[in-house]
């Protein structure tokens, strides 16, 4: 007899506009470490962001998953919601994402169970397929030769991941008496009683493999408009079109990463996006270090190839006074059609980063709630 988990309500994943918002806000966070800077103070900066854009009504707030860079201490996004939990009340939290060929799927279900009974009613579980890594880190993380071991599984993974959240493998499966704890077999155990929620499932994407798994399955899909957008609108078409409404979800809903900085003054917008392309051009080119300072930036000599990836790379940071800012991300959803905008801010310093969240909230007449 199969012991169903009640399902995800449509309404624990679609959020509110706030403001004048033209959809939901909500935060990537990668807990970027810079230069002369601890991973406790980058940690102690995620605690005030949440905080602080928990008070303003941004919807959520995920934490990415990467490994093996130093100046990214996100390697492990179940602990660090724990932590935002035990800061946070109402802000929902969760993974963007947990790179699921990396890990067992039972593991999952256990941390994000233990999450929701943290947290009842406020975690997503962000699912993506890539590495979040180099490959021999990838290699190390799978215990596998091949890089694409585990990757090309991803659907199965996915499936099995999600009997093991709604306790439901079937009859005659070998892990039919194998049990994810927390969760629902709880409910079934004499005097137990479960809670109502099962953290949400998303698929996270760059390409349109995860937004037409996404689509097929009914589930909700974020797409990484920050670092592909040249993908983004014939992603999110594909997701549309491959859609099939579910008990997870009548409609589609898609939110869409997007790299955004906002400064008080449009130069120092400039100089400290220019720093998050350094960090980046020497990520790309095999030398992951901290977040450079915006004064190393400028006096670095960049060589034209460097140049010319700044360059590209900005053109797709929406950075500049908070009215700058408003309005790109306005734009943006213009284009995109995205029902919800989740904002990283990539720079050295936490206390700007801080200030930029500020700025948008401003910018949008967010409430100030406690």
């Amino acid at each position: 007899m199969s012991r169903r988990h009640p399902t995800v309500a449509d309404d624990e994943i679609r959020g509110t506009a706030q403001g004048t918002a033209p959809v939901p806000l909500s935060v990537l966070d990668l807990v970027t470490v810079g230069a002369g800077r601890t991973a406790t103070d980058a940690l102690r900066t995620s605690v005030a962001i949440a905080r602080l854009t928990e008070s303003r009504g941004f919807h959520r707030y995920w934490i990415a998953e990467h490994h093996s860079m130093p100046g990214v201490a996100s390697s492990s996004p179940a602990v660090i919601l724990a932590h935002l939990a035990a800061h946070t009340t109402r802000i929902r939290l969760g993974s963007g994402g947990v790179m699921l060929p990396n890990h067992a799927p039972l593991v999952i279900a256990e941390q994000f169970g233990t999450l929701e009974a943290m947290a009842p009613g406020r975690i997503d579980l962000g699912l993506g397929r890539a590495p979040g890594t180099d490959g021999a880190t990838a290699a190390a993380l799978r215990r596998a030769d091949r890089l694409h071991e585990g990757a090309d599984d991803f659907p199965e993974q996915l499936a099995e991941l999600t009997r093991f959240l709604d306790d439901d493998f079937p009859d005659g499966h070998p892990y039919r008496r194998i049990h994810a704890v927390p969760g629902p077999v709880q409910a079934t155990s004499p005097g137990g009683v479960q809670s109502p929620h099962r953290p949400p499932l998303w698929l996270l994407g760059s390409s349109g493999f995860s937004a037409q798994l996404a689509g097929s399955l009914g589930l909700p899909f974020a797409f990484a408009h920050h670092f592909s957008a040249q993908n983004t609108i014939p992603a999110l078409d594909l997701y549309r079109e491959s859609f099939r409404p579910s008990a997870v979800l009548d409609e589609p809903y898609a939110l869409i990463g997007v790299s955004a900085l906002a400064t008080d003054d449009e130069k120092e917008a400039r100089r400290q996006v220019r720093a998050a392309a350094l960090s980046m051009i020497r990520l790309r080119t095999g030398r992951p270090g901290l977040v450079p300072t915006p004064e190393e930036a400028e006096a670095h000599e960049f060589s034209p190839m460097e140049e010319e990836f700044a360059r590209s790379w900005n053109a797709n940071v929406i950075h500049g006074t908070a009215d700058e800012v408003r309005s790109g991300l306005d734009d943006l959803h213009k284009r995109t059609g995205a029902d919800e905008l989740m904002l990283t801010g990539n720079a050295h310093s936490g206390d700007v980063r801080l200030r930029s969240y500020e700025l948008v909230a401003d910018a949008y007449g967010l409430p100030t709630t406690r």
